[in-house]
C-alpha cells in the first residue's frame, strides 16, 4: 500500500576507502604497506580538500529510488557522471498509481492533492481506455495520456553514482536550501550509505565532513 512518501533504497555498492587511496597511489605505487593503510585517512582529507577528486570516481554506489516526479527531474538536472534510468508511462499503462503528498501539509491540503491525484489517475486509465477502444494507436495513447499525470505522482529509478558524482549530487541535494523532498532523499542516501556493514566508505565520508 502506497504511504504517499518517496523511499530509497541501496541495492548494490562497488569499493572502499583502499580502493579509492590505491587509485590516487597508482602514479607512484600502488603496493600497500602497513604504514600506507595507516595514512589513507589522510590521503583522502587531502584529495578532497584540494579538489583532486578523481580517485574517488573509483567506487560507486547504487540506488532504487521511489519518487515524485519532481524530485526525479531534481535527479536529472545538473548532475555529473550519474547513471539514471526510470520508469517510463511511455512504454506502459502504470498501474499503481502511487503519489507523493508533502507530509509538511495541513491536511485539508493534504486531502485536496489527494483527491486532485486520484481524480487525474481515473482519467488516465479512462483516457487509455476510451482512445484504445476508438482505435488510436496504443503507443500514442500511452504516452499522450499520462499527461493527466501530476507532478506529485512517483515513478520508480534506478540510480548508480560514482562517489564523485555522489558528492556532487549531496552538495546540491542535501542542503537546507534544496527543495524538501529532493534533500530527504539524499539524505536517506547518505544515511544508507553509512550504514553499509563494515563502514568501507569511513574515511571517505569523514574526508567530505558529510
Amino acid at each position: 500500500m502506497n504511504n504517499h512518501q518517496n523511499t530509497v533504497e541501496l541495492i548494490g555498492h562497488y569499493g572502499n576507502d583502499e580502493l579509492i587511496a590505491c587509485s590516487a597511489w597508482t602514479s607512484t605505487s600502488r603496493d600497500l604497506t602497513e604504514d600506507k593503510i595507516q595514512r589513507i585517512p589522510k590521503l583522502l582529507k587531502m584529495l578532497a580538500d584540494a579538489g583532486h577528486h578523481t580517485p574517488f570516481e573509483k567506487s560507486s554506489l547504487h540506488f532504487l529510488v521511489n519518487s515524485d516526479i519532481a524530485s526525479h527531474i531534481h535527479k536529472l538536472k545538473h548532475r555529473v557522471a550519474v547513471s539514471i534510468n526510470g520508469e517510463s508511462a511511455r512504454y506502459k499503462e502504470i498501474k499503481e498509481d502511487k503519489y507523493l503528498i508533502p507530509s509538511d501539509w495541513p491536511e485539508d491540503w493534504q486531502l485536496a492533492l489527494a483527491n486532485y491525484t486520484e481524480e487525474g489517475n481515473r482519467l488516465y486509465h479512462q483516457c487509455i481506455k476510451s482512445l484504445c477502444d476508438r482505435g488510436f494507436d496504443r503507443k500514442r495513447v500511452k504516452e499522450s495520456a499520462r499527461f493527466f499525470k501530476n507532478y506529485n505522482s512517483q515513478i520508480q529509478a534506478d540510480v548508480m553514482f560514482n562517489w564523485r558524482s555522489f558528492y556532487h549530487f549531496l552538495n546540491l541535494r542535501n542542503k537546507p536550501d534544496a527543495q524538501k523532498e529532493i534533500r530527504e532523499i539524499a539524505a536517506e542516501m547518505l544515511r544508507l550509505v553509512k550504514c553499509i556493514e563494515g563502514n568501507p566508505f569511513e574515511h571517505t565520508i569523514s574526508a567530505f565532513e558529510l
